[in-house]
Formats: structure tokens, C-alpha cells, sequence
């Protein structure tokens, strides 16, 4: 304990010295730089807002004035809040949902992906500055297998990026099509907006995470310039961020139905289709994962009305990380070991405790030394007027992602004695393996491992057109066109197995190490904590050894995993903006054709590719192409200059996941549950209504309130089936549980409320509530649509000082299929703080703190007496300086 103690007094002290030797460095610069007038050229300039009310300010100008349905979140304002990531910084906006994983990777400390008004992140349309970013996944699930979405890996987004978030939920004409729930439009900082000639910007942070007892450096820094005549400028920006993970967890990995056959049941025919858990596993994941990246900006106004703008953005995301499961296995203990349950006990059609002489379970080891992810783009756009009427605007650029998982390595010990479980509903199970040892390894079970990555990426053009009327009540007509084409691949060129000496051959070297004597300590109940683990190193060692695994490139190549989706779109778009005194709105339609070319790897043919171990098989096109005509309208009706009606009207479609487009088929040879495809699902297809009000009844502040209506004509449902496939295991075909996507109806409706007000003393908050009602016609649930999403911040702001408390809440929902079995995920609140002193006018010394409650995040299957998971990643701590010349 003194040991303990003592290094974490050196590494504390050794961030302090850091921090201090920082706050000499920027406060000796200040002190010898002279502050730099602006220069007016006559061009319109950004006002630059300080501090947390003026930020909130400049976001409800922002509201008011737009024609649709917006939220508006700007930069000081996620500055001055606990944001790490740009779904941290929405997250508190009434309507917005986010989530720490995409699926396959269940949950984490940080968002990852976001959704709006109770619908599937794959319902929202992401963008940077009006145009798409390709994303990559750093875990194997979300590559390869059925969780290979569209929504964008926010972990890829830093925050320091971003100039302002627009969060359009009424679409217009112009807005690129894909979001049925709306679009998150991520605006990047320009370097003619800035009101100096030079900025200067930077940030220090320690980052430390007090589960896994480990500090991190976190850096950023921006460098704006822009010449006297605001004519030409600049910008450069640079974050290299570094988090220490640890997760502790208990998982239920599928749920699986006794056989009528089995021993259990014709010993106790009322056992006959019990189901039971598959997997029960206490689960440690350890990281250390690294973001570093930036972003460039060149812009030029050579005249009046006239500009060009070249930027890029480039992240990458190293996330090496260390998975060590112990598994009981009452499922194979009933089905494959044809054991008969001690003392069963069945609870809502589940046996919700046993126990077994034997445990037919193993101890999964997964080291990934090299799993990661990056997104790039390069966008090239300019805008010139062409007379006092008629203004020209284009676009044109890439952007890349790809998400990879490299010298997988997976090794499973077999384990000795007994097992006995017992189900405790939303609390951990209880697992015990009477006889057994699970303080050193035993023998080789099983090993694998292998590579894969997800390519994701999308070239864009487009050229827009404003036409300035002199009607009294027609503004404006835009007009454009936009092409696309857009490729998404998953690839599994390498799935091991054991070699001719994998099971001979002595197992990984073990030194001795356990897990934290802490660990599951978050999660409640009376979890063990002594089991063995190897170091991701040996296993990294073992599985290059030569005989131990079947590294070969043709039989080991797991086609099934893999696809390839194209995409092209061309659109066309006119809109009219119209108003008079008291009212304005737009009007439109936009036209878009898709032409899809998916190919997938169907098993056999006449002409099949040999060689694989996982069969024969035909790489299989299929074409389709569908048009799609989306009108929309926009009204906004000032009753005082206080109060505003709003109402929208529009249809719009979603395309669906890759994955559920990806005809094929991922097995789990274990769980005997599978995932696949279908080439032939249509888009998503919704007509959209919003009726709202808001009363800007002081300075900063509003009451809002809106109803919402989503009519989903065809929306993408998952059902699951039989199917009976090679299972590599075993050696022979099985009966596996598939889930697939289909088409089917629903619908969405509900309400957003919202109030903000600044209060007494330099004190405000902002409260709001969101309640979407969201259900398939058939009466199955809609993805991701939790019923209640509530918001409460509170902060206080002067000159030297700020704070803000955020405490958010989101009910439950379900997540999706996994394994055969749905994936509720149980409500949860978090609650989160900054702190900011300024120093001087150039340095602020900052405090944030993630997840105080420190909560434990609960999933479950059908009901409650089949939990799936229950995950804890402690509080996140950030301390540091920021400061600007």
C-alpha cells in the first residue's frame, strides 16, 4: 500500500512540475507580446465570443435565425465544458442521444456514437462542413461481421476542431440526403474569422482515469495568421491524446435454448426449450490508446464576394488493447457435455440458476497489439459572386477511413471442476467453479486470431447556385447538383487456427499475474477477483512461434466475413427562400438517384474458389439503383419579436448499414450464433413533420417547446433464424442462430422541451427533456429509442472564474441483436464538471471530471432476468492549462 501510494505521489507530482513549468513558459510570452489591433478591410468579421453566457448567446442568435429546426452548440461554449469529443459536446442538446459503442464492443468511458430523437445513430447524417467524413473502427466487431454501420467513430472527432455544431433536425433541399432524424454538422475554425491578425492557441492536460490508476498527457495547439487586409490567411492545428483504459465487466454472452434432447431435459421434461446463459464471463479489457492528428486551413477573399478555401483534417486512433474473459459455460454444459443441472431454478422461461459437476467453459486470452482507426479528408471549395444577383459556390474532395485489427492474437485455456451460477436479474451474477483452479492456466483449448480492417471512403462533388429576387416575398432561389461515389469494403484475410503444435506445445509464458484484487469491486455483488491473466506480450510471443497457430493466407482466409459495397449518387436540388414581414420558411425538392453495387461471397457455385478451410465460394455481384424525390418545407411565424412558431414538413431516407447490405454471414463458433445480410433492403424512407414554439422572453435566454412526428414507411428491423453452417470447432455442420435485417413500418413521435436562463450573481442553467415514443407497426421496438432523455446544467461565470455541473439522464433501450439475443441497455445518468481560473488574459488553468457518479452501465436481453453485460470504467479526471496569444 506505502508502494502504491508513493508512485502515485511521483506521478502527481511530476504533472504538477509539468503544469508549472508550462504556466512560466505561456506566461512569459504574454507578458512580452503586445496585443494586435484588428484590421477592418471591410469584409463582415465573426464576433469572437468570451465566456460561457456569451457563447450560449451567440448559439440562440444562431437558433433564432435560422429557418429550420436547429440546435447550435459553439466554441467557447464546448471549451468551457467536460468535452473530449464531438459527441461530448452535443450531448447535452435537447433531442441528442449518444452511446460509448457502436455494438460489438459494448461500453465504454467516452461516447462514440450519436443519435437524435430516439432513433439508430445510422439515422443521422454527419458532416464536416457540408460534407461527408469516412470513418474507422478500431474494434474487430464493428469491421467485419453485422455491426458495420454508417454512423460516424467519434472518438476520431477531438473537439479542440471545431468552430461550432450545427444540429439540423428539419431538413432543407440543400442538405445533403441520408439523415432521416436529422444532421450533426461539424463547422471547423477559418482563419479569416479570427478578430486578430495572429492567434495563437494551446492546451496541456494530464488525463487520469482512477480505475486504471493511470495519468496521460493530452496536447493541442492552433496557429491562425491572416495578412492586413484580411485578404489571405492560415490556420494549423495539432492534438496528440493518450488514455489509459480499464474496464471491468460481467458478461452474458447469448442466451440459448435447452434441446429437447439433451439429458437435462428427458430428466426434467420441464426444461424442455428453458433457455440459459451461453457465456458467463468475467470480462478485464486493458488499453492504451493514443489520437493524434490535426487539421490545415487556406483561405483567400481576393475581392469582395469572391473566396477559396483549402482544408483537410487527418486522426488517428491507436488502440492496442488486452481482453482476458473467464467463462462458465451452462449452455455447453447442458448441450454439448449432456450434463443435468443441480438445484435448477427457472425464472420468466429462463434457468436462472444451477449447478454442474463439470464447466464446459474456457478462459478467452485476446491480445490485439495493433487495432486502430484513422479519418482524413481534403476539401476544396470557393464561392464567387457573379453580379448582384447571382452567386456561385463548389465543392470538390475525398475523405478516407479504415478501421483495422492486426496480429490478432486469441488463445483459450482449458479450465477443470465444477461451475455453479445464479442469475440475480440487473445485478451481477454469481459464479463459482467449486473444485476448479483458476489461479494458473491450464492446458491449450483452443487458439486463432488473425487480421482485418473495414475501408470506408467517398469522393464528393457539388456546385450550388443562389439567385437574389426582388420579390417582395420570394428572397432567394437556390439551386444545385452533387455526385458521389462512395465505396465501403470489410476484409478478413486471415483467421487462424491451432497449428500441427498448438495443442502440444506449452501455452504462453505466465509470470504470475492476476487480476487487479479490485477488480468488479464497481459493479456490485460479491464478484471474485482471482483469476490468472497472461501479459498481451507472451500471448503476442505464442502466437508468432511457428507449428502453434496455422498462419496461412489461403486456407485461413475468411471470406464469409466479407463484402463490398459501392454507392453512387447524383443529386439535384431547387429551393426557394421566401418572407415578409414577420415570417419566412423555404421550400424545395430534392432528386437523388442511387446506384448500389454490392458484392458478397455466396458458398459453392460452378465455378467456386477453393482452397479456403471455410469452403468453396463465389465472389456474387448484385445491382440495383432507386430514385428517390424528397420534397420539404420550412415555416417560421414571428407572433411578437419574442415568441416564434415553427412548423416543417419533409420526406427523407436513410440508407442502410453496410453490413445489413453485406450478404454475409459471420459465425461465432462458440455461441452458435451468427450474423448476415440482405443486398435487397430498400433505404429507410420517412415523411417528417415539426411543430414547435419559442419564447425569447430575456437576453440569453428561451422556453421552447416542439413535437415531432417520424412515419417510416420502410425502416430496417433485425429477426434472427436458423441456419446451418460449418462450424470450425467442431469439425462438422451445425445449427447456428442468425439475425438479418428486413423492412418493415414504424413510426417516432415525441416532444423537446427546453429552458435557459441566465440567473442572479452571474449564475444560469439550462434544463431539457426530450420524450420519444418510437415503435415498429408490428409492436417490436425501435432501435436506440429511448422513451426520456432529460438535461440539467447549472454554472456560474465571472470574470475570473467559471464552473458548470451537467447531469444527464437517458432511459432505457435496445441497442440491437447480438448473439442471438436482443441488447437492452438499462437507463443511466452521468454527471460531469469543469472548472476554469483565469490566470491572466492569456492563461486559464482547467479542471474537467467525466462520470463523478461513477455508474455502472447494465444491458439485458428479453427482460431483465437475462442480463447481458455490466460494465465500469471509472471517473475520468483532466487537469491543465490552456492558453492563447
Amino acid at each position: 500500500m506505502n508502494e502504491m501510494m508513493a508512485r502515485q505521489h511521483t506521478r502527481r507530482t511530476a504533472i504538477a512540475a509539468a503544469v508549472t513549468v508550462f504556466v512560466m513558459g505561456i506566461a512569459a510570452q504574454a507578458q512580452a507580446q503586445d496585443a494586435q489591433p484588428a484590421t477592418d478591410s471591410g469584409e463582415p468579421q465573426t464576433v469572437v465570443v468570451t465566456g460561457v453566457r456569451a457563447a450560449l448567446e451567440q448559439s440562440l442568435r444562431q437558433k433564432r435565425s435560422a429557418d429550420a429546426v436547429t440546435e447550435v452548440v459553439t466554441a467557447e461554449d464546448i471549451g468551457k465544458m467536460p468535452d473530449k469529443n464531438v459527441a461530448d459536446a452535443i450531448q447535452r442538446l435537447p433531442g441528442v442521444n449518444t452511446q460509448s459503442s457502436a455494438g460489438g464492443e459494448g461500453g465504454f468511458g467516452e461516447n462514440d456514437r450519436v443519435s437524435l430523437r430516439g432513433t439508430s445513430p445510422s439515422l443521422q447524417q454527419t458532416l464536416f462542413n457540408g460534407h461527408a467524413i469516412s470513418t474507422g473502427d478500431w474494434f474487430l466487431l464493428n469491421q467485419i461481421g453485422g455491426n458495420v454501420g454508417r454512423s460516424s467513430s467519434f472518438s476520431l472527432l477531438p473537439s479542440e476542431l471545431v468552430g461550432s455544431i450545427v444540429v439540423q433536425k428539419s431538413p432543407t433541399a440543400d442538405l445533403v440526403e441520408g439523415g432521416v432524424s436529422g444532421a450533426i454538422n461539424v463547422i471547423t475554425r477559418r482563419p479569416l474569422d479570427f478578430r486578430k491578425q495572429l492567434t495563437v492557441e494551446g492546451s496541456v492536460q494530464a488525463n487520469y482515469n482512477d480505475l486504471s490508476d493511470k495519468a496521460e498527457p493530452h496536447l493541442s495547439g492552433l496557429v491562425g495568421w491572416k495578412n492586413d487586409a484580411s485578404t489571405a490567411g492560415f490556420l494549423v492545428q495539432a492534438f496528440s491524446e493518450k488514455a489509459t483504459v480499464r474496464r471491468d465487466g460481467q458478461e452474458i454472452l447469448g442466451y440459448t435454448p435447452i434441446s429437447p434432447t439433451s439429458a437435462a431435459a428427458i430428466a426434467n421434461p420441464a426444461l424442455r426449450g428453458v433457455v440459459l446463459p451461453t457465456f458467463i464471463g468475467a470480462s478485464l479489457f486493458e488499453q492504451t490508446k493514443k489520437r493524434t492528428g490535426g487539421a490545415f486551413d487556406l483561405e483567400l477573399r481576393p475581392q469582395r464576394g469572391t473566396s477559396i478555401d483549402l482544408n483537410g483534417f487527418y486522426s488517428k486512433l491507436e488502440a492496442p488493447h488486452l481482453n482476458t474473459n473467464w467463462l462458465a459455460a451452462p449452455a455447453n454444459s447442458i448441450n454439448s457435455l449432456n450434463l443435468i443441472p443441480q438445484n435448477p431454478v427457472v425464472r420468466n422461461g429462463t434457468l436462472v440458476g444451477a449447478g454442474f459437476t463439470r464447466n464446459a467453459g474456457e478462459v478467452d486470452n485476446i491480445y490485439r497489439p495493433d487495432a486502430g482507426g484513422e479519418s482524413w479528408y481534403l476539401d476544396l471549395n470557393g464561392k464567387t459572386r457573379v453580379s448582384d444577383r447571382l452567386t456561385l459556390s463548389g465543392k470538390v474532395g475525398k475523405t478516407h477511413g479504415v478501421g483495422w485489427d492486426r496480429d490478432d492474437v486469441f488463445y483459450q485455456n482449458n479450465v477443470d471442476g465444477g461451475m455453479v451460477y445464479a442469475l440475480n436479474g440487473l445485478a451481477p451474477a454469481s459464479v463459482s467453479y467449486p473444485g476448479g483452479n483458476t489461479t494458473s492456466p491450464g492446458s491449450t483449448a483452443w487458439a486463432g486470431g488473425g487480421e482485418a480492417q473495414s475501408v470506408d471512403q467517398e469522393k464528393y462533388a457539388q456546385v450550388d447556385g443562389e439567385w437574389r429576387m426582388q420579390d417582395s416575398s420570394v428572397q432567394a432561389i437556390r439551386f444545385g447538383a452533387r455526385w458521389t461515389d462512395h465505396h465501403r469494403s470489410a476484409e478478413h484475410p486471415l483467421e487462424t487456427r491451432p497449428g500441427p503444435n498448438g495443442f502440444s506445445a506449452p501455452g504462453p509464458a505466465w509470470n504470475g499475474q492476476m487480476y487487479p484484487s479490485d477488480f468488479a469491486n464497481n459493479l456490485g455483488g460479491n464478484l471474485a477477483s482471482n483469476y490468472f491473466k497472461y501479459d498481451g506480450a507472451a500471448l503476442g510471443v505464442w502466437g508468432a512461434t511457428p507449428g502453434n497457430r496455422l498462419l496461412d493466407y489461403v486456407v485461413r482466409h475468411n471470406w464469409m466475413d466479407e463484402f463490398q459495397v459501392g454507392e453512387k449518387t447524383a443529386a439535384l436540388y431547387a429551393m426557394a427562400d421566401f418572407g415578409g414581414d414577420n415570417w419566412s420558411g423555404n421550400i424545395g425538392l430534392r432528386a437523388v438517384e442511387t446506384r448500389q453495387h454490392t458484392v458478397v461471397n455466396l458458398p459453392g457455385g460452378p465455378n467456386a474458389i477453393t482452397g479456403s478451410a471455410f469452403g468453396p465460394y463465389t465472389p456474387t455481384s448484385f445491382k440495383r439503383s432507386y430514385r428517390d424525390y424528397l420534397p420539404s418545407a420550412n415555416l417560421k411565424y414571428e407572433v411578437t419579436p419574442d415568441f416564434v412558431l415553427r412548423t416543417a414538413l419533409a420526406k427523407t431516407i436513410a440508407r442502410p448499414d453496410y453490413s445489413a447490405l453485406g450478404g454475409s454471414v459471420s459465425l461465432n463458433d462458440d455461441a452458435l450464433s451468427g450474423s448476415g445480410g440482405n443486398v435487397n433492403l430498400e433505404p429507410v424512407r420517412a415523411t417528417n413533420f415539426d411543430l414547435g414554439m419559442e419564447w425569447y422572453y430575456a437576453p440569453k435566454a428561451l422556453l421552447s417547446a416542439g413535437f415531432f412526428y417520424m412515419d417510416f414507411r420502410s425502416i430496417v428491423a433485425q429477426g434472427t433464424s436458423t441456419g446451418t453452417y460449418y462450424n470450425n470447432k467442431r469439425g462438422t455442420q451445425t445449427a447456428y442462430q442468425i439475425t438479418s435485417p428486413f423492412n418493415t413500418t414504424g413510426s417516432n413521435k415525441g416532444v423537446e422541451l427546453s429552458w435557459q436562463q441566465p440567473l442572479w450573481n452571474n449564475f444560469g442553467t439550462l434544463v431539457n427533456y426530450t420524450h420519444a415514443d418510437g415503435e415498429l407497426d408490428d409492436g417490436g421496438e425501435l432501435l436506440n429509442s429511448s422513451k426520456n432523455t432529460w438535461n440539467v446544467t447549472g454554472y456560474f461565470e465571472n470574470e475570473r472564474f467559471s464552473a458548470r455541473l451537467a447531469y444527464n439522464y437517458r432511459s432505457k433501450y435496445k441497442a440491437g441483436v447480438d448473439r442471438g439475443a436482443s441488447q437492452h441497455v438499462d437507463s443511466m445518468p452521468s454527471l460531469a464538471a469543469s472548472l476554469n481560473v483565469k490566470l491572466t488574459e492569456q492563461l486559464t488553468l482547467t479542471f474537467d471530471a467525466l462520470n463523478l457518479t461513477n455508474e455502472t452501465i447494465k444491458m439485458y436481453a428479453e427482460n431483465e432476468d437475462r442480463p447481458r453485460a455490466f460494465y465500469s470504467n471509472g471517473r475520468t479526471f483532466y487537469i491543465g492549462l490552456r492558453g492563447k496569444l
